[in-house]
């Protein structure tokens, strides 16, 4: 539940967008950037007497509130020896409470709750759900409970419980190529032993073996408390309703020792250093970073800014030079990662196969230099600041989750102390110029960095030796004591009587679809969605995987990104470049069944938008210079995708699955083989542009700030004379395929590894069967929820894996279902067994759905509908999927009233679906390890693959 990511304060997902190159692009479109007084996010706000702070905002789009608790404790609030205890008391606090017995997640799968999860950085914690408006009672119960009375139901299994299962999402994170321990590395060189950054969020196994009931329930005990907390309601809210249902719940809560700010701590450096370390990876890559200012600061939104202009895009510095100029580098990117005390600012390129890194250091050290030494262009900067006012304001469309209204207002209170910050950084951002942003990547890149040079080599760097940070010679830490100032309100919560009982729901309310034919043939959908200026499109062409059938594997993904590297007027890096002043977000791609094009428009940039959008539907230049360029890159990322265990099983597992020659037998990275991907010409391309891109044939759906009376105009002057070709071919058909007669185990070695990711699947009958409703109902009970059984199994009982869960890939041929866990390799046969076991006992219905489970599942499908609409891109996806499957426009009612109709025969009947004598089982990890305790399995034919699919002779 840990999430790692670089956070430029509370504008990454605004500065996600990448910014622009350095030339003179045709036709420039660079609208000024607003000023900051015009994004707005109004709040109101009140303290408890026990300090907690609570911020409310009101937007009744949906009936659904986001609660966004963060706690301002991180791991730079631990000590050397005890570390890992934030992110540790991150999972503790998804257990059972004292007045709960059970799991944090249970009652809110039977209401509902929509985009729920936790996370835990260096300075804080959150834990973050969307509820329907009418169950906001039981989740401010069961946020309370955690915070007031928790550790009473901390004893020491739940402890060895949890622990194990961070343990082995440490190895989750470690068993990557390019993994946690690359990360790990770079902190511990760049801030120095003791500096609270220095060590990893997740903690060392050393400390977590270490850690002991009184270590953790004094850590919470010290600083969980409401007056290290601020709480976020954002949604269907208002104050007044905030105010009571905040005090009845938290008002009793007595306040913990209030945490200290830390003071800024930046490491000033006097040299340069490096290191080299050996990993499991197909390609040399570089890492450079430097400490630098901290979040909130000027400072910090102006390196920002430089990074996107350095290496933020396709049409950024680096990619100019290392990507398209010299052509020494597949990946080369430069962002911020600003925390409290400091931030850290890294460049990473990934070297071409056969190149000298030490060109790529050259080449990324001499741009570096020379946008320090001349500044970024007006027309850069005039790019990164329209870019960033896209993305923040895609973001505020949701109440909740990652860069939406309630994470900003929370990020913003807990770190500057102000929950509308987010004004005084757009406004530096919008009234940056060249020589301000030049002055601080002068002032802060400079003598200083350390530079990690990954080599490939037959050892993972899982292997090194993790740093130990000694704990101080001291007795267990004491408990600090609590400021007298706060206070407890007596209230009339009775705990007793359990978690308050949601009985009443909002309705399912899903937008109309209105329709239109371009004069083409080209059909429109339009749902319209005004409250945020934005208009997303999708554009849907039958053939995507499934039309490379007697082509060359990969053709339909290669063909589609080709489009999106230059089209029209625009070579690929000025392509680039008009998108990123057009604020425009355009994606191109292929799936089994589709090949897809669609952009999210602002709304006053909509005919500009829609003019890019015609060139690269139907002007691509293709051009050769970029083919190979783009191949050469391709081919290293299917190097890449072998190299990783996940994305190794995925590839040969389609093949197994369909056999050979069906349309589906690709790797479901859509990516193709080596051998295909080199022969690609660009006919071939030319050639898929031209027959499956039919116009006649395609769905344009359309969700936002607009109307028909606006956009058909539009749509029909771009591509209202657009013509299919006459020969367009016709899609071949997709065949059923029959189960394997017995089960069947293939693995593929990856020495050193120090965890298993298993894979069993079978095929299922297509999305369109009748029976698809009541399939997907019993895999949520099998595997679909977090609470499900195989990762309460797994995970939650074993604590073997992270997580295991189960799904099917929608598809208009027969779907592919497969359960899936990374375990530890030391219980790579008895987690198999576990697997084997729930299917086959709930297939044949030896352990059939409980009522409960039945239950659980209905809630999970039904009552979470009336918010799961609450964005245009879910809208959107929705209408996609029902136009892709031929559904009615009022499908999702449908959806749900089926749902409500399941009973536990039709949940047998859909579990018997699955054929647990017909498994196919694989398994990637140390062979030397696992493989022989996985033959006496005795699973059926046990066959050792290569990363291609092709059996190793002897193994």
């Amino acid at each position: 539940m840990t999430v790692f990511r670089p956070r430029a304060a509370l504008l990454a997902v605004a500065l996600s967008a990448a910014l622009g190159g350095f030339s003179s692009w045709p036709q420039p479109l660079l609208a000024q950037a607003p000023a900051a007084a015009d994004i707005e996010i109004p709040y109101q706000e009140f303290t408890l007497p026990n300090g907690l702070r609570v911020i409310v905002h009101t937007d009744r789009k949906a009936p659904i509130v986001a609660v966004n608790l963060w706690y301002h404790v991180g791991s730079k609030n631990e000590t050397p020896g005890r570390t890992g205890f934030a992110h540790l008391f991150e999972h503790l606090m998804f257990q059972g409470s004292e007045n709960h017995d059970g799991e944090f997640f249970a009652p809110f799968e039977l209401v509902g709750v929509t985009d729920q999860n936790g996370t835990t950085n260096q300075d804080r914690t959150n834990y973050f759900q969307n509820v329907p408006t009418t169950a906001l009672d039981m989740a401010l119960w069961m946020e309370s409970d955690r915070m007031g009375h928790l550790l009473g139901a901390i004893d020491q299994k739940a402890l060895d419980e949890q622990r194990g299962v961070v343990q082995n999402e440490k190895r989750q994170g470690e068993n990557q190529p390019y993994g946690r321990r690359i990360t790990a590395r770079m902190f511990e060189a760049l801030y120095p032993a003791g500096h609270p950054y220095s060590w990893q969020t997740i903690g060392s196994m050393a400390d977590l073996d270490a850690a002991t009931l009184d270590d953790v329930k004094t850590w919470f005990r010290s600083w969980y408390g409401p007056n290290n907390a601020v709480l976020v309601l954002a949604g269907d809210i208002d104050l007044k309703t905030a105010k009571e249902k905040v005090t009845r719940y938290f008002g009793d809560i007595p306040a913990s020792a209030t945490l200290a700010d830390m003071k800024t701590n930046i490491p000033r450096r006097t040299q340069d250093t490096r290191e080299i370390i050996p990993d499991r990876v197909p390609q040399v890559r570089v890492y450079r970073a430097w400490p630098v200012a901290e979040m909130g600061t000027d400072d910090a939104t102006l390196l920002d800014l430089f990074a996107q202009v350095l290496g933020g895009s396709a049409a950024s510095r680096f990619d100019t030079r290392l990507v398209h100029g010299d052509k020494i580098a597949d990946q080369a990117s430069a962002y911020g990662w600003s925390s409290e005390i400091s931030g850290t600012f890294f460049l990473v390129a990934t070297a071409k196969e056969g190149v000298d890194p030490a060109k790529v250091e050259q080449a990324m050290d001499e741009e570096l230099r020379r946008l320090i030494a001349e500044g970024p262009t007006a027309e850069e900067l005039e790019r990164a600041k329209v870019s960033a006012r896209a993305g923040f304001v895609r973001g505020i469309e949701r109440i909740g989750g990652f860069g939406g209204k309630s994470d900003v207002l929370a990020s913003c209170a807990v770190y500057q102390g102000k929950p509308d910050c987010y004004k005084d950084e757009l406004e530096v951002l919008v009234n940056a110029t060249p020589a301000q942003v030049q002055a601080a990547a002068k002032k802060w890149l400079g003598v200083g960095s350390h530079t990690i040079l990954v080599q490939p080599s037959q050892t993972p760097a899982s292997a090194l030796p993790e740093t130990v940070f000694a704990a101080p010679a001291t007795a267990p830490a004491a408990l600090p004591k609590v400021d007298p100032k706060f206070r407890t309100v007596r209230t009339d919560v009775d705990r007793s009587q359990g978690v308050p009982k949601t009985t009443r729901f909002p309705d399912l309310k899903f937008p109309a679809v209105q329709r239109a034919t371009l004069s083409n043939g080209m059909e429109v959908a339009l749902a319209e969605r005004h409250e945020t200026p934005v208009v997303q499109i999708n554009i849907e062409f039958p053939g995507g995987y499934s039309a490379d059938v007697g082509r060359k594997l990969g053709t339909a993904s290669f063909a589609m990104q080709m489009l999106d590297e230059g089209a029209g007027q625009y070579g690929a890096l000025a392509l680039g470049a008009r998108k990123e002043a057009l604020g425009l977000e355009l994606n191109t791609g292929a799936g089994l069944d589709q090949a897809t094009v669609s952009v999210s428009a602002l709304s006053d940039k909509l005919a500009p938008s829609l003019d890019l959008l015609a060139d690269v539907l139907r002007r691509p230049t293709f051009d050769p210079a970029e083919i190979e360029r783009v191949r050469a890159t391709w081919l290293a990322g299917i190097k890449q995708e072998k190299a990783r265990p996940q994305t190794a099983a995925l590839r040969i597992l389609p093949p197994l699955l369909y056999g050979e020659g069906h349309p589906y037998a690709i790797p479901f990275t859509g990516s193709g083989t080596e051998a295909s991907i080199a022969s690609l010409t660009r006919d071939d391309l030319v050639a898929f542009h031209r027959d499956w891109l039919q116009p006649d044939k395609a769905r344009i759906t359309v969700v936002g700030a607009t109307t028909l009376a606006e956009i058909v105009p539009l749509l029909e002057a771009r591509l209202g004379d657009w013509k299919a070709h006459a020969g367009a071919p016709k899609l071949p058909a997709v065949s059923n395929v029959a189960l394997p007669a017995a089960q069947r185990v293939f693995l593929i070695d990856q020495p050193g590894a120090i965890q298993s990711n298993l894979y069993v699947a079978q095929l299922a009958p297509p999305t369109g069967d009748a029976g698809t409703i009541d399939f997907d109902f019993a895999n949520g009970v099998l595997g679909g929820q977090f609470s499900s059984r195989l990762n309460m199994n797994l995970r939650e009982q074993k604590h073997w894996a992270y997580g295991s869960y189960s799904s099917a890939r929608n598809a208009k041929g027969q779907r592919p279902w497969w359960a899936s866990a990374a375990v530890q390799s030391d219980r790579t046969a008895d987690s198999m067994k576990e697997l084997q076991s729930e299917i086959g006992r709930f297939a044949t219905g030896q352990a059939p759905a409980s009522a409960e489970e039945i239950a659980k599942i209905r809630a999970a499908n039904t009552l979470e509908l009336p918010g799961a609409y609450e964005t245009a891109s879910a809208v959107l996806g929705q209408i996609v999927s029902n136009q892709r499957y031929s559904r009615p426009d009022d499908y999702i009612v449908q959806y749900k009233a089926r749902n409500e109709a399941i009973g536990p025969a039709d949940v047998a009947r859909a579990a018997a679906t699955l054929a647990p004598a017909s498994l196919t089982w694989v398994v990637v990890g140390d062979l030397a390890k696992i493989g022989p305790e996985v033959r006496a399995l005795n699973y059926g034919e046990v066959v050792v693959l290569d990363a291609d699919g092709k059996p190793v002779a002897g193994k």
